[in-house]
């Protein structure tokens, strides 16, 4: 009520303030308009009267003067004529004998300067305006001198119409005050009370903890962010509510599960105050120009999946390559933001590359180079000098990048990523020795016979060997490392200890399973599940079956052998023709190479002959999304299908595997699993394959779609317990704390 009271006071003095305002600005126009009609009316007037009784005038007598003057005076709607001779002479009808003795002044100042003189006069508080022109020479008689006649016009009306204005305003005054608040009110209570009662229900649903109230969208297009405000602190609220329960049954039943929680207090006890620093060429946040707005997306990476949430949990800072086409517009002055959007925990630095940098580091000799030389896949490896001096200075540029952010700190921790910063680790030392340095490979290292295609073998090897741990997926990878070494450098190797001594700096190298950030209250997640047909109605399509296949196109994926073995599925099972759908989801990916976009060709080709020769209406056996979809997209598929296939020809672990596996809250599912992923290791629970044998891979998705829901639960509960003990909270953890105690 006061609220209303208050903006109806606040409507009527703006208004009020207005229409005064506007008010005297007409009345100042309008008596201005008005007093300059009168002034020539009544000029028009005497110079008639004038003209037309000139003689009259030469003639005149005392006795009929009167008379004369009142029928000029009613004739030109005069108040009255007077005729001066002298101070004691002067001709006057009864109307302007009252108003001669305000003339006298007027009058011998027109008889001095010989002009006519116009003005207002009030008299017993009228306004009358008079006008007094000389009788000079040449109108009247020669010889008659010091001659004026005045005619007195009658001026009130102006104030009568400067007064109806004033009436006719305030009226319009008073209306618009009473529509514009009657409007207000209405609004009040329709557009302000009714969303505030919106938003008292949300403030209710957050103490509650009811997120289903909440994720029904706002009443008001005004109230959207806030309402995405009050969603997160709710989801928030949840989630530490379940993270404190979870806790508390963690302490009650002994177990010793990592949580982002846990890991948190672990990395502030080991880091005591120091800074946490990730470097790695893939960014965890890009933005890009969608039309008119700018979009931030999550690259498809599996180096992302698995140090998001270690940031998440520890903060620090992220350190990467700007790759998309708004990252420079969303930054500050030092190249940084907080990550993530909608609920930042830690800094992102982006560092800009020029083309023929990216031509020449990342697609030349990290793409064309070590990827496929650590890839055992039948891609012939490519080495070129000018691809050596960029890879050399981008590693040099990103070391200038890190000490510059630690140059504050003398024990920082730096958590260096993947293949493209093999030189990183003794750059980096060089400059600052007491820093914590690891280095974690994300692909295979292959035999040393392999290695020593590069022909910058040494270098490489030297500049890993700055860091003071290095890290694999497998205890394989780590042989084949030190074996490597052993053979190429003037070193010492320590079996015994997994250790490399050169110049007297000594580097532990250890295996690091990688995984995903999985919890016991991800285990316990029931999700609904969505029926296949439901998810490939949108395509067209009609199956009671599917399975999921999500790969970066890449010719260590084998996809081509994953089609194949569908294809020989078919044909060794027609009873599921009609009956089963593949989906495989393949984001593109350094497409700007031939021999990536000869395997995009390659697999589009080999989908469409095999949809041609077994598709029917509303059927085909194989979908193929080649394009990028968000983990929102993705998990759909990953809950629904009956199982999901991996057919890695060579690959370091395979996180893919790991995300379908937790996605099943229901316990249901079947994993194929290539053999040569690090995953294998850890997903006994799987079907294991090895993809180049197409018909066993053929029989693994029968069994697949024929294995009972006993022993479906049997297999995926086992995985999925595997990735709760082994999360990547554990692995942060493990990788952090043999770091520190380095």
């Amino acid at each position: 009520m006061k609220l209303n009271i208050a903006l109806i006071l606040s409507i009527i003095i703006a208004v009020g303030l207005v229409t005064v305002g506007f008010t005297l600005y007409q009345i100042s126009s309008e008596r201005a308009k008005l007093n300059n009609e009168l002034e020539i009316r009544t000029t028009q007037i005497a110079e008639e009267v004038f003209q037309n009784n000139k003689n009259t005038f030469e003639h005149i007598n005392q006795e009929n003067i009167e008379n004369y003057i009142d029928s000029i005076s009613s004739k030109y709607k005069l108040i009255g004529i007077a005729i001066y001779y002298s101070n004691d002479s002067i001709i006057i009808n009864k109307a302007s004998r009252s108003l001669i003795e305000y003339s006298k002044d007027n009058i011998s100042q027109s008889i001095v300067a010989d002009s006519t003189i116009g003005s207002f006069i009030t008299v017993h508080g009228k306004n009358i305006y008079q006008y007094i022109k000389p009788m000079n020479d040449g109108l009247i008689n020669k010889n008659i001198s010091n001659k004026s006649i005045v005619f007195y016009a009658d001026a009130e009306y102006i104030d009568n119409l400067i007064g109806s204005i004033w009436v006719r305003n305030f009226m319009r005054w008073f209306l618009q005050v009473l529509f514009v608040s009657f409007i207000t009110v209405f609004i009040i209570r329709w557009a302000i009370f009714s969303p505030i009662n919106k938003i008292v229900d949300w403030v209710k649903a957050v103490r509650i903890g009811n997120v289903e109230l909440l994720k029904k969208k706002p009443v008001a297009g005004f109230l959207a962010p806030l309402h995405k405000e009050i969603v997160q602190i709710t989801e928030a609220m949840n989630e530490a509510k379940a993270i404190a329960e979870e806790e508390a049954l963690l302490r009650s039943s002994g177990e010793a599960i990592w949580t982002p929680e846990r890991l948190k207090v672990e990395m502030e006890t080991i880091l005591q105050n120091k800074k946490m620093v990730v470097v790695s060429n893939r960014e965890p946040y890009m933005h890009v120009h969608d039309g008119k707005n700018i979009k931030c997306i999550v690259p498809a990476s599996g180096l992302i999946t698995a140090m998001e949430p270690i940031l998440k949990a520890c903060g620090g800072l992220w350190i990467a390559s700007g790759t998309g086409d708004a990252d420079k517009e969303t930054v500050d002055k030092n190249d940084k933001l907080m990550v993530p959007p909608e609920n930042p925990k830690y800094t992102l630095k982006r560092l800009w590359q020029t083309e023929k940098e990216e031509e020449h580091f990342y697609f030349g000799f990290s793409n064309e180079g070590l990827w496929p030389l650590c890839h055992i896949a039948h891609t012939r490896p490519t080495f070129r000098e000018e691809d050596w001096y960029y890879y050399k200075k981008v590693n040099e540029d990103f070391a200038n990048a890190v000490l510059k952010e630690t140059a504050d700190e003398d024990e920082p921790f730096i958590l260096i990523q993947d293949y493209h910063f093999a030189l990183l680790p003794a750059l980096i030392k060089k400059e600052k020795p007491n820093a914590k340095v690891a280095i974690f490979w994300h692909i295979p290292w292959p035999n040393p016979e392999s290695f020593g295609i590069c022909p910058w073998q040494k270098e490489i090897l030297r500049g890993m060997l700055g860091a003071d741990l290095i890290g694999f997926h497998t205890q394989y990878h780590c042989n084949h490392f030190l074996e490597t070494v052993n053979r190429t450098l003037e070193s010492r190797v320590l079996w015994e200890s997994f250790s490399v001594k050169l110049k007297g700096h000594s580097t532990l190298v250890k295996p690091f399973p990688i995984s995903i950030a999985f919890t016991p209250k991800d285990f316990d997640n029931k999700m609904p599940k969505i029926k296949p047909s439901q998810l490939l109605a949108a395509y067209g399509i009609t199956a009671k079956h599917i399975g999921i296949g999500v790969d970066r196109v890449d010719y260590t994926k084998g996809l081509i052998e994953k089609f194949l073995a569908i294809e020989r599925f078919f044909e060794k099972y027609p009873a599921y023709v009609g009956n089963f759908t593949f989906v495989q989801i393949g984001a593109p990916s350094r497409s700007e190479l031939k021999s990536y976009s000869d395997i995009m060709n390659d697999i589009v080709n080999e989908s469409e002959r095999i949809n041609l020769r077994f598709k029917s209406k509303n059927w085909k056996p194989l979908l193929l999304l080649n394009q990028y979809h968000s983990q929102s997209e993705i998990a759909p598929f990953y809950s629904s299908a009956d199982f999901c296939m991996v057919s890695s020809l060579h690959d370091g672990m395979n996180l893919v595997a790991k995300e379908f596996v937790a996605s099943r809250n229901h316990n249901d599912g079947t994993l194929i699993l290539s053999r040569f992923t690090g995953a294998a290791k850890d997903l006994q629970g799987a079907l294991i394959i090895n993809p180049y044998d197409i018909d066993h891979s053929a029989d693994a998705i029968k069994s697949a779609l024929g294995m009972t829901i006993e022993e479906q639960h049997h297999r995926m509960s086992q995985m999925r317990q595997e990735i709760v003990n082994h999360n990547i909270y554990l692995w942060a953890a493990n990788l952090i704390k043999t770091m520190s105690s380095i």
